[in-house]
């Protein structure tokens, strides 16, 4: 089994930072950072970050909004799909750099930074994303469950 462990740790109005550690190795190891979008008590359409939990991750073919994903990079077999989110629908994970490129979705990127507004935004998100994927789709591809578990820290 392959485990995705999201850990936030940074906050700003809009905006969530956080870390994405892989496990399927002895340890935990570093993968790169997430982008969400803010926390809430009560959920907002495309303006609320995941609730805290443990999710399957699946594959989406179908997702019209991602398809341009399938047909430029001919890897891309569909959308990392978080399964069961609370109150939510098709939260995928997939690249970003601001909480404007989320709706309610787990942004990765190589490295993550402060702006002068107090929000948070990533770099190099593309690289992130296909390095991750490629990761998850060796999992998946030998039958393997891929979960992931959203905490703060």
């Amino acid at each position: 089994m392959l485990w995705l462990e999201v850990v936030r740790y940074a906050y700003g109005d809009d905006s969530t930072l956080g870390k994405l550690y892989l496990s399927g190795v002895p340890d935990l190891a570093f993968e790169c950072f997430t982008l969400e979008d803010e926390r809430r008590e009560v959920k907002v359409k495309g303006e609320t970050c995941i609730p805290r939990g443990m999710y399957e991750v699946k594959l989406r073919h179908d997702s019209p909004k991602y398809k341009h994903f399938d047909e430029r990079w001919p890897w891309h077999k569909g959308m990392l799909w978080l399964q069961n989110v609370p109150g939510f629908e098709y939260i995928y994970i997939h690249p970003g750099n601001t909480d404007d490129d989320t709706e309610g979705c787990l942004l990765v990127g190589k490295s993550g930074a402060m702006l002068p507004d107090g929000e948070f935004q990533l770099m190099q998100s593309r690289e992130a994303y296909q390095a991750l994927y490629r990761k998850v789709m060796l999992a998946m591809d030998a039958g393997e469950r891929v979960m992931c578990n959203v905490r703060e820290r």
